[in-house]
């Protein structure tokens, strides 16, 4: 079965697909070790962390590829790339999706936002016309090998022009071969409720954790979600603000330390040089290199 026919498969179960965002082998590894059946790349975890800028269309379509494949060569999850909002028009965002599926995608997800895109929770997003995102959603869909491979076409406009708009936006995206939907930055429960039961195909949306930034969709728990109909939510920024949040609180120790008379072990605020190898899959390269590599003996 291939990676988006996997996916397609989770996001119509009846069961919601809870998708975490990862953006680095660390992360990427941690999902899969918990056990989570399916991942989100983030578009501003991957422009933070290795391009060292907030999302705000200063990472472009050949770094982001870059990392889009190494991650998917490094699991069997099904992993949903950020494509922005295709890096062009729509010639551009044909050769962008042949591009994604190529590297091992199993969807990817593109955005009406203008160019430069800002985070969908910042303020200041304008959106294109919709018939331009049409054609954008429409040259993916036709641009796709395998037709399992998969379009999640998102909006914007909700923060621009309000729901109503949000609805006639993904109803058009649907009818252009758009096989999920994305609303980002939904004001309300209610908000969240109309979406779903005014378009016809899988609704996506995205969820903080823990605290809620002025603006934006409420906090809503997954079980909560698929009440209402929701196919699949993603916590973007669930494993990046708690990487910054853990270096923080280890650099505030060291910072200690440093000033201290005597070493001090933080065994709490580190993992073990042997959890990292576990996680990263030390023993499988110990494994080849004890059945290929050249030793003393064989070298005789």
């Amino acid at each position: 079965m291939s990676k988006g026919k996997l996916f397609k498969e989770l996001v119509n179960a009846p069961e919601i697909l809870v998708s975490p965002g990862v953006y680095d082998g660390f992360s990427l590894k941690i999902t899969e070790q918990a056990g989570f059946k399916a991942a989100a790349i983030t578009g501003a975890g991957v422009s933070e962390c290795h391009f060292g800028w907030p999302d705000h269309g200063i990472m472009g379509f050949e770094g982001n590829l870059r990392i889009a494949r190494m991650l998917a060569e490094r699991t069997e999850m099904p992993l949903r790339v950020d494509a922005d909002t295709g890096y062009g028009n729509a010639v551009t965002v044909h050769f962008v999706c042949r591009a994604f599926e190529k590297a091992g995608l199993a969807a990817m997800m593109i955005e009406d936002q203008v160019w430069p895109k800002r985070c969908g929770h910042m303020a200041g997003k304008g959106v294109i016309p919709t018939e331009e995102m049409v054609q954008k959603v429409q040259s993916a869909a036709d641009a796709r090998i395998d037709q399992d491979f998969c379009i999640m076409a998102r909006t914007d406009s909700a923060a621009v022009y309000g729901v109503n708009d949000v609805i006639d936006r993904l109803c058009r995206f649907v009818e252009a071969g758009a096989d999920i939907c994305y609303a980002d930055a939904l004001m309300t429960v209610d908000d969240v409720k109309k979406v779903v039961e005014n378009i016809p195909a899988p609704l996506c949306v995205n969820m903080g954790l823990g605290f809620q930034t002025r603006g934006t969709t409420p906090l809503i728990t997954p079980k909560q979600l698929q009440a209402m109909g929701v196919a699949m939510v993603t916590f973007p920024r669930l494993l990046t603000t708690a990487a910054v949040k853990g270096m923080q609180n280890c650099m505030e120790a060291f910072k200690t330390m440093i000033e201290g008379e005597e070493p001090e072990a933080r065994e709490d605020l580190q993992v073990s040089f042997k959890e990292i190898g576990e996680l990263m899959e030390l023993p499988m390269l110990d494994d080849l290199d004890e059945k290929y590599a050249v030793n003393a003996k064989t070298a005789e």
